[in-house]
């Protein structure tokens, strides 16, 4: 009898993608592998396993092979698709979008950060993929549904992968699966580091008293393994502008290591960086912090750059992003004022 041994549905990289790994038993006699899984994957058309094996993603004893492989007793079989589409209807809507990229397999948008990606609780319409059903829809494309690769938080601005065809997004979920795409966001974060840059590990998973938010749990009784690393990229005095690049791509991971510690993410409501945590008492640094939460009003981070392997061409691509107005206004505003930090009381 076979034996699944790892079913896993993505929360991390939010649901999107999915990971089996099975062993054969010692009596299977040979199969090609797309009907074998056939068998056992509860609801994958052949379709969708045939795309996972031509993206690479069907591994056989560590060693990726194609549909017509005929499976062995032992063989040790890991594959990751993309998970099925919400079937939530998706409506057309005529919202801009700013396109830093786009080719026949993929489409990469700088999102802004008042903008939700998917449409969910609270969230129907107005989102990124309402506006990219609408731009395929008005410019001839066939693409029955934008593909997600990943997601970023509303309140988050910066660089968003999307595929055109499910093909590309098996090929790239897998790098996000395994890690290898490279990310470096932005952000600005409550006061200031002894070390020029560190790591932060500690799982995240969520908090047992509000399951709103996430949390770490540093004995790693809960949660899932999280890595973030990170750089001090300017010193403001009572704020810090750091780089973060993620090993692991946990939900709300920069946030919830940032709390953790004790440097949460300028204006994060959510995980406490709406209040002055590092200054003075005097009532103009307070005017000055409340103007500067009016200006970003938000957390700041933003997903500056962005680096993977192309689905077709096979080739690495990276990109860069600019800072948005808010985000780039407060940094500016925080690099005149610390010039004449008031004495800290």
């Amino acid at each position: 009898m076979i034996e699944d041994l790892d079913i896993e549905f993505q929360e991390d990289e939010q649901d999107l993608y999915e990971h089996h790994r099975f062993v054969v038993d010692k009596g299977q006699s040979p199969l090609r592998i797309d009907k074998f899984l056939q068998i056992h994957l509860k609801n994958a058309i052949r379709n969708k396993i045939q795309n996972a094996a031509h993206a690479g993603n069907i591994l056989v004893n560590d060693k990726p092979v194609k549909p017509n492989y005929k499976v062995r007793p032992n063989d040790v079989i890991s594959v990751v698709m993309s998970y099925p589409p919400n079937e939530t209807e998706i409506v057309p809507e005529n919202i801009p979008l700013d396109i830093v990229y786009e080719d026949a397999d993929i489409l990469i948008v700088n999102k802004s950060p008042e903008m939700v990606v998917h449409p969910g609780f609270g969230n129907w319409c107005g989102t990124l993929v309402n506006a990219l059903a609408y731009y395929f829809q008005n410019n001839g494309l066939d693409v029955p549904s934008p593909y997600l690769v990943h997601r970023i938080d509303k309140g988050t601005s910066g660089l968003l992968l999307v595929a055109k065809t499910e093909t590309a997004q098996t090929f790239l979920g897998k790098q996000f699966y395994d890690h290898t795409v490279e990310r470096k966001y932005w952000a600005l974060v409550w006061g200031d580091f002894q070390e020029d840059e560190g790591t932060i590990v500690g799982n995240v998973g969520r908090s047992l008293k509000d399951r709103k938010v996430m949390t770490v749990f540093p004995d790693g009784d809960y949660g899932k393994h999280a890595v973030t690393h990170y750089k001090v990229l300017e010193r403001f005095g009572y704020v810090t502008l750091i780089e973060c690049v993620l090993e692991t791509g946990r939900t709300h991971q920069i946030r919830a290591h940032l709390r953790y510690i004790k440097h949460p993410l300028f204006n994060d409501a959510t995980y406490g960086g709406d209040q002055i945590l590092k200054g003075t008492i005097y009532t103009k640094y307070k005017q000055f912090v409340q103007n500067c939460f009016e200006m970003i009003p938000r957390h700041a981070l933003h997903a500056k750059t962005l680096g993977f392997i192309h689905p077709t061409t096979k080739q690495k691509m990276n990109f860069d992003s600019e800072l948005p107005a808010d985000f780039a206004g407060v940094l500016e505003k925080w690099r005149n004022y610390s010039k004449v930090l008031p004495t800290e009381d």
